[in-house]
C-alpha cells in the first residue's frame, strides 16, 4: 500500500474531481500542469500520465492535441477518469511495477508527467524503482517531469524524498537534469518547498567503431 491509498483509504475519487470542479468554476487555473508540458512538446507528442489520478491533466493534454496514457493504482479516480474521457487509455497499475509491454503499450514516450506529489506519496522505498520504471518508458530524449513538495506546508503526509536523493534516483535512471522551476507557471527554483523538475533520458551512446 502506498501513501496516498493510507492517506484515503482509496475511495476519494469523486470527492477529489470535484474539488477541482470547484476551483475551476470560481475561475482558478486547473491546467498548469498540461501547458507546462504541452510546451515542452511537439504536436501531438505520446504523453504518459503517471499517477493520473481523475485525468485532469491527461484530459486536458489530449484537448491539445496530444496521445496521452494514463496510469494509477487508485481504482475511485480510475473511474472518474474512464467517466470523464472514455476514449483515452486508463491503465490500473502500480507504478514501481509498471511494465508497458504487459499492458500493451509501446515504451516510447516524449514525455512522463508525474504531477500531484506523486513521489512524496509513494510507497516508501519505491521511489527510485519508479523512476526507472518510468524513464524506460521514454524514448532516447525523451522528458520526465514531476512536480512535488518537500516540506510539511505543501505536502498531505510527512517529507519522504528530497531533492538531492530524486536527482540521484534519475541519475542512476539513464536521466539528466534538463531544469528546475518553483510551479508549473515556470518561476525559478529558489530553494523553496516545491519543485517542478524536468530530466532527460539520455541516449545511449554509439557502440565504439573497429579498429
Amino acid at each position: 500500500m502506498n501513501r496516498w491509498q493510507e492517506l484515503t483509504g482509496g475511495v476519494s475519487g469523486d470527492e477529489y474531481a470535484a474539488r477541482f470542479a470547484e476551483l475551476a468554476r470560481s475561475g482558478k487555473d486547473v491546467h498548469g500542469e498540461a501547458r507546462f508540458c504541452s510546451a515542452l512538446l511537439p504536436a501531438g507528442a505520446r504523453v504518459l500520465d503517471a499517477g493520473c489520478g481523475t485525468g485532469r491533466v491527461a484530459i486536458r493534454l489530449a484537448e491539445l492535441g496530444h496521445d496521452c496514457v494514463g496510469i494509477d493504482l487508485d481504482d475511485s479516480m480510475l473511474d472518474v477518469a474512464r467517466a470523464q474521457a472514455p476514449g483515452l487509455p486508463w491503465h490500473r497499475t502500480d507504478l514501481a511495477a509498471f511494465d508497458p509491454a504487459a499492458l500493451g503499450i509501446a515504451a516510447d514516450f516524449d514525455l512522463a508527467v508525474a504531477a500531484g506529489n506523486v513521489f512524496p506519496l509513494l510507497a516508501p522505498g519505491t521511489e527510485a524503482t519508479v523512476v526507472e520504471r518510468l524513464a524506460g518508458a521514454l524514448r532516447p530524449g525523451g522528458l520526465l517531469v514531476a512536480g512535488f513538495g518537500l516540506d510539511a506546508a505543501h505536502l498531505p503526509v510527512p517529507p519522504g524524498i528530497t531533492l538531492a536523493e530524486y536527482d540521484a534516483y534519475c541519475a542512476a535512471a539513464g536521466l539528466a537534469l534538463v531544469d528546475r522551476f518553483a510551479t508549473w507557471d515556470a518561476d525559478p527554483y529558489d530553494g523553496g518547498g516545491y519543485a517542478v523538475s524536468v530530466h532527460t533520458r539520455v541516449s545511449p551512446s554509439p557502440e565504439p567503431a573497429d579498429a
